[in-house]
């Protein structure tokens, strides 16, 4: 059984390749229980691949990654999914072929605990007018990105890994991620995001993480990102 004092999301040393190619070299950090958590940096520092590793859906992983105390690392991504985590990809992953109420109900409902379709409703009405009328690829890409979030919603997972939520989205839909995000946490989800725009992601995170190279390089607090700012451009090259 998990102590209260453990983290939720526990890392350790994670290595990660695709084919020959060495992408994570010994990442390591914590995601407690409630907490948004982001990884910062620049193209190709790892963010994507760092949450693939904790889902089990790279080629080759090395090291521990801990979910409420269980080692994942040598389990197949179903049953990571199983033990209560969930992953909305960049791409976003709509099925073309259904409609906005089957691409919601596609996946199972692992534990007890995920929203309603009425709760998703109330975080997206735009998915309600849309509901039986439109294919999933030919809702906007905002409509999409709330249609991927809202299906891994229903599931009942615990911890929630959001890969780059806002990417090309109008900012009145950013601002709409931002309260949904925002509400998750009031609700108890744990969230590990990937973000580049930590303009936005200060609107909603607890704590972050920047990654360069592979690698964990700094790590602060919301508290402290006002004092972090020259550095962050550093980073990011913004």
């Amino acid at each position: 059984m998990l102590d209260r004092t453990d983290p939720l999301l526990a890392i350790r040393d994670l290595q990660a390749w695709y084919g020959e190619s060495h992408i994570l070299h010994g990442v390591t950090f914590d995601v407690r229980e409630g907490e948004v958590v982001t990884l910062l940096g620049r193209n190709g520092a790892g963010k994507t691949t760092t949450l693939k590793s904790v889902m089990g859906i790279v080629g080759q992983r090395k090291g521990s990654v801990k979910f409420e105390g269980k080692e994942l690392v040598g389990l197949a991504s179903d049953k990571i999914a199983r033990a209560g985590i969930a992953f909305c990809p960049e791409e976003r992953g709509i099925f073309a072929s259904l409609d906005v109420r089957e691409n919601l109900m596609l996946p199972p409902e692992i534990r007890p605990g995920g929203l309603s379709l009425d709760r998703i409703f109330e975080l997206f009405p735009n998915l309600k007018e849309r509901l039986g009328s439109s294919q999933g690829t030919k809702l906007s890409g905002g409509e999409q990105q709330m249609l991927a979030i809202g299906r891994i919603l229903r599931t009942g997972a615990r911890l929630l890994l959001l890969d780059e939520p806002t990417e090309g989205l109008a900012p009145v839909i950013i601002q709409q991620i931002g309260r949904t995000i925002r509400s998750l946490k009031q609700q108890g989800f744990t969230i590990l995001l990937v973000e580049q725009n930590f303009r936005f992601a200060s609107t909603v995170a607890d704590r972050y993480y920047v990654m360069e190279h592979g690698r964990i390089i700094d790590q602060f607090s919301n508290s402290e990102l006002e004092a972090n700012v020259d550095k962050l451009h550093d980073y990011l090259g913004v």
